[in-house]
């Protein structure tokens, strides 16, 4: 790959107030695990860019002229509990790629130590490398909105965890990695005068059309709570659990952000908790809805100080503001589960009938993918116990798909995925790679690439197997 002639990073343009510089720890003899062509073409990037000099630049060791490497500072509500000053504790930001899609950051996660690690070592292990980079991709593949993953690297470099596991560096990629976080960071210091840049900064990059509104910062609360609350109608469409839904964690340009103890549902279970560390159950899959609306609230907080008029009116304002999230909420998961359902008109009864397939598919844990998948082929009844209760549902769908066009299947095969990141799937893949051979990554990326195609492996779109229920995934993956 030939480097751009040019790395520009808005982001350093506020100033050392919100980042401090330093260049990334390298891995030693590192080796490509795995690169998605996907997102090279969104970079612009040529066919033959996975060269010896970007192995290099990727995994840490050497930096094209132009990058300006810095990690930022954030602070955040974890499990709901304020934590201080957090920050990029393990990610280095190189700096932008200028492409025809727009500009990309690009951030090594993994690449050592930054003054945000608060004793933690700033490595990332091949095991949980591996599970962002496949499901970055997968999700970009689904429509959801997200980060992107560019490429894998891994070394032999010993890291400790929970045992001894081995070093891997992801190459993150968005627009931006601006969190709720930011904000919270310098409203909770009382800097308001860095808290009006950063408003100003997202506002100017990333929301320009806030700058005609009548006040130009509740405009941008407002795009916030609508991008929140699509997108997380977006992940429960697809039975896609966050896992640590923390308010550093939350995105505010509305991407999928952070993959840790992340989840797809198998059996279909609304009290779903896909991160053992989670003991609470704060952020099961039912629970996320809300949680995107308490993180917004955190946000309105953090933004309050830009609100002009009188303490009461503004704290109003910005209230209102953040409420869009519930108006937008509802209609836009209604929306997407009549589009499972193959249904392209609106009538009042939808409601009732996606809440009683909801109530069915959880009164025996029926695979949810496998459910709506199969939904309108005679594969679906195999999948209940109840037929009975399954073949009285499926006679009010069939009537309510009286009223639509013809092709009803062919619209629900375009939305309901037949393949996802079960944990099982990426399981497999990481044994294989911890022992050097990384061709399953590779061919599940693929697979993941076309998630509403039939796989040529039929057991990518099966049912997990038994062993599966015994996985698990916590902070620490």
């Amino acid at each position: 790959m030939n480097a751009p002639s040019s790395w520009p990073n808005r982001f350093a343009e506020l100033g050392p107030a919100f980042f401090t510089e330093l260049s990334p720890q390298g891995l030693p003899d590192p080796q490509w695990v795995a690169q998605s062509p996907s997102c090279a073409r969104l970079l612009g990037l040529p066919q033959d860019w996975a060269n010896e000099a970007a192995l290099q630049v990727f995994s840490g060791n050497a930096l094209w002229p132009g990058m300006r490497p810095l990690a930022s500072v954030y602070s955040g509500h974890q499990f709901g509990v304020w934590a201080g000053q957090l920050g990029d504790g393990r990610a280095h930001w190189l700096g932008e790629v200028q492409s025809p899609a727009g500009n990309f950051e690009l951030q090594l996660k993994g690449a050592g130590r930054t003054p945000y690690s608060r004793g933690a070592d700033g490595r990332a292990v091949l095991r949980s490398s591996i599970r962002e980079f496949l499901c970055s991709e997968a999700m970009a593949a689904l429509g959801i909105p997200t980060t992107r993953a560019l490429c894998l690297t891994a070394s032999k470099l010993p890291v400790r965890r929970e045992t001894m596991e081995t070093a891997a560096i992801v190459t993150r990629v968005a627009p931006s990695f601006i969190r709720f976080g930011h904000f919270e960071h310098f409203s909770h210091n009382g800097r308001h005068g860095e808290l009006r840049a950063l408003a100003d900064f997202v506002i100017a990059h990333h929301a320009p059309e806030c700058l005609d509104a009548p006040s130009p910062y509740l405009a941008l609360a407002e795009k916030v709570a609508r991008q929140t609350a699509e997108l997380i109608a977006s992940w429960q469409a697809v039975g896609f659990c966050h896992g640590v839904m923390n308010t550093d964690n939350l995105s505010m340009l509305g991407l999928t952000l952070d993959y840790g103890p992340f989840g797809f549902m198998d059996g279909f279970d609304p009290g779903h908790i896909c991160n053992h560390s989670d003991d609470r159950g704060r952020y099961a899959y039912a629970n996320q809805p809300n949680v995107g609306f308490w993180n917004l609230h955190a946000l309105a907080q953090a933004m309050l100080p830009l609100i002009p008029g009188e303490p009461e009116a503004a704290s109003e304002a910005i209230l209102a503001a953040i409420g869009l999230y519930r108006e937008v909420y509802g209609p836009a998961q209604l929306a997407r589960w009549r589009a499972k359902f193959g249904l392209t008109t609106e009538r009042e009864e939808d409601a009732e009938l996606v809440d009683d397939w909801l109530r069915l598919l959880a009164s025996e844990r029926v695979d949810f993918t496998l459910a709506h998948r199969r939904l309108c082929t005679p594969a679906a009844r195999d999948l209940f116990i109840d037929r009975a209760a399954f073949d009285a549902w499926a006679a009010r769908h069939t009537a309510r798909l009286a009223h639509e066009p013809v092709g009803a299947l062919a619209r629900m095969q375009a939305v309901n995925p037949a393949v996802v990141l079960r944990n099982h799937l990426a399981e497999n893949a990481i044994q294989a790679a911890q022992g050097g051979d990384f061709s399953e990554v590779k061919r599940l990326a693929a697979v993941l690439s076309t998630p509403f195609a039939e796989p040529a492996n039929a057991s990518d779109a099966a049912l997990p197997p038994d062993w599966a229920k015994d996985l698990e995934v916590s902070c620490s993956s």
